[in-house]
């Protein structure tokens, strides 16, 4: 196992998962996203827009965070588009970038209907190639390569795309199945040949136009690993993502965990499922969308029983029909609901209040300065996120104010 080629998991919540439309997240939740996937262990975060002028103190600071060690492991990536102007623009914003996604389109119906005129085949690979070799002369440290409509690009094309990207020196190329139109054996089939005929690990970036992006993230690992090459699937948590969503990040563990003929490939050890419970309990309350009843790991109904075979079943032996653990996910705990008095810290707290909330989360203040000043960043923050801070937040803002007020903080 160990000289086999991997499965890891860049989650792209806070990039595409962002774009849902309708929806967004403060930048704090965004920042808090990081945290808990960093708590389970994904291998990178896309977090975010580094041309984006509103993106850009949140960006910095959570890499203020991976200065000072908060983020243990995980990598945070940028996406940008793949220009020389937008890489030179990323490192003018956000100097201490060290991981990005370099994206152009591929398709002739992107090239051809969405282009106009402005690129052909030949100068989008002229593009990306100066684009990559650009970020690389500026410091990057790992480089990925976005072919946008990747699963409708002529397999031809897509091949010498990714050797040229693979020779200006990108690390990994994106193969992004951008309409949700690959089926597992389409997408198995072209991702073999691609990662056979270039030797490059591959990214795995599906979505659910046709509710086939777990299935499709899978087969596609499965086609680079069986090509000897590692394979990094792009998720988001609760499957989130533009129109249908991309693929669910607890569903895309399990299934390589536990999906039938996928034990014999290798999924990052450092993946922690424990988190799991958490860190979609808060993605549902940050995005303001419940998770369904039925949505596997993590639903209301993913370990009910209600039919008599059935509860009769899962109580002689939970393996009659429970395929994993809710442990594993981190559920089965008591949750505990206030109902009697409850003092919360909002946009137009007092001190006295404040403090009371603080003392349950058993954070000790040095002195009324310090008390004054972390409500003082607790009331932008309620009034950035627009509605109440759950208790990591407040906990996050008073272990590190001056990032929390560097997120704060945007000027148009």
């Amino acid at each position: 196992m160990i000289n086999k080629p991997k499965v890891y998991i860049i989650d792209v919540t806070n990039r595409d998962g962002v774009q849902t439309s309708r929806i967004c997240l403060s930048k704090l939740q965004k920042t808090m996203i990081n945290l808990y996937l960093n708590e389970m262990g994904v291998f990178q975060s896309e977090f975010g827009f580094p041309v984006t002028r509103h993106e850009t103190n949140y960006l910095n600071a959570n890499l203020d965070l991976v200065k000072k060690g908060v983020f243990s492991s995980i990598r945070l990536g940028g996406w940008i588009r793949a220009t020389r102007e937008d890489v030179k623009a990323a490192f003018k914003l956000i100097p201490q970038i060290k991981h990005m996604n370099l994206s152009i389109s591929t398709s002739d119906q992107m090239i051809i209907h969405k282009f106009k005129g402005k690129l052909d085949h030949e100068s989008v690979i002229k593009e990306m190639s100066a684009a990559v070799k650009e970020a690389r002369k500026l410091g990057l440290e790992s480089i990925g390569v976005n072919a946008e409509d990747a699963s409708r690009t002529k397999m031809e094309y897509l091949i010498d795309f990714a050797l040229k990207a693979k020779e200006a020196g990108a690390d990994r190329l994106r193969y992004c199945d951008t309409l949700g139109c690959d089926t597992p054996f389409s997408i198995y089939e072209r991702i073999k040949l691609l990662a056979e005929a270039v030797s490059i690990p591959i990214e795995i970036h599906c979505h659910n136009d046709l509710g086939l992006v777990v299935a499709n993230s899978i087969a596609g690992a499965k086609a680079a690993n069986d090509a000897g090459c590692d394979t990094y699937i792009n998720t988001c948590v609760n499957g989130m993502g533009e129109r249908a969503g991309n693929a669910d990040l607890i569903s895309v563990i399990l299934a390589m965990k536990y999906a039938s003929g996928m034990q014999d490939y290798q999924l990052d050890p450092k993946i922690n499922l424990k988190t799991a419970w958490k860190i979609c309990k808060y993605a549902s309350y940050a995005f303001g969308v419940s998770i369904p009843i039925n949505q596997p790991g993590v639903g209301s109904n993913a370990f009910a029983h209600e039919s008599g075979i059935h509860a009769d079943g899962a109580l002689k032996d939970r393996r009659n029909y429970e395929l994993y653990d809710f442990e594993e996910l981190g559920r089965g705990e008591p949750e505990i609901i206030e109902t009697g008095r409850k003092i919360t810290a909002g946009e137009y707290s007092g001190i006295k209040g404040f403090r009371n909330v603080y003392e349950k989360l058993e954070v000790v203040f040095r002195d009324d300065e310090e008390a004054t000043q972390v409500l003082e960043l607790v009331r932008y923050a309620n009034v950035h996120n627009q509605k109440p801070l759950v208790d990591d937040e407040l906990k996050f803002i008073a272990s590190y104010p001056e990032i929390a007020r560097k997120i704060f903080t945007m000027a148009p």
